[in-house]
């Protein structure tokens, strides 16, 4: 009778470990289906040569489907607009890719900021994985910034300061490195148990973490 208590909390401690293994597997595996199909719909978009206003659209359109995954995230549907979601944030990379690659050093630039990126990606998340630290703590600090960086951004689309612009590129890849340990870290601990909403989160970290580290290196590798 003394030891039920012990192996109640083992097979509760195993249940739960078995729980967040599942819902790891199935963020990476949803991870990479949705960043493949990305890449495939910014490739149709640069192959279609759209224009900077559609992408703007198609941004705009693409933060509004991020209240349509959330909210059917516990359903099959969140599946369908998961892949509506990260499609129309591919596509709308595409005016941003073909100015970079039409650079004399454009391709190696784009391929220097995918490395990177799949880099400091693998590297923390594999790191919040292994050790099993609690990062948590990171949370309002992260957000605090992000609220800065969003009204700083604002504010330069009127004085178009280019300093401030690469300013708030080096703290995007900073912020975004820091999301992916607490993200990673909140799967790990049991405060994310939904897949589909880690996929959004770590899509979005991925994807800010790529576009910055490409204006950075399009700025230090001599774009005009």
């Amino acid at each position: 009778m003394q030891n039920q208590p012990l192996f109640g909390s083992q097979a509760q401690s195993t249940e739960s470990v078995l729980a967040t293994n599942k819902v790891l597997r199935n963020t990476y595996l949803l991870l990479s289906a949705t960043l493949l199909f990305s890449a495939m719909t910014a490739g149709l978009a640069m192959a279609m040569e759209i224009s900077r206003g559609t992408s703007l659209v198609l941004s705009l359109i693409g933060l509004g489907l991020i209240f349509a995954v959330h909210k059917t995230a516990d359903s099959g549907k969140g599946l369908v607009m998961v892949f509506a979601f990260t499609g129309v944030l591919g596509a709308a990379l595409g005016p941003m890719l073909n100015h970079y690659l039409a650079l004399a050093n454009g391709p190696s630039l784009v391929m220097q900021a995918l490395a990177g990126t799949a880099l400091v990606f693998f590297t923390l998340s594999g790191y919040a994985l292994s050790t099993r630290k609690d990062f948590s703590f990171m949370g309002g600090f992260l957000m605090v910034g992000l609220v800065v960086v969003v009204i700083a951004g604002l504010a330069n689309i009127f004085f178009q300061v280019p300093a401030v612009s690469l300013a708030l590129s080096a703290a995007v890849v900073l912020i975004m490195s820091g999301l992916i340990l607490f993200d990673t870290s909140r799967i790990v601990h049991g405060g994310e148990t939904n897949y589909i909403r880690a996929t959004v989160a770590l899509y979005l970290n991925i994807y800010n973490l790529f576009t910055s580290l490409l204006h950075l290196l399009g700025v230090f590798g001599g774009e005009d």
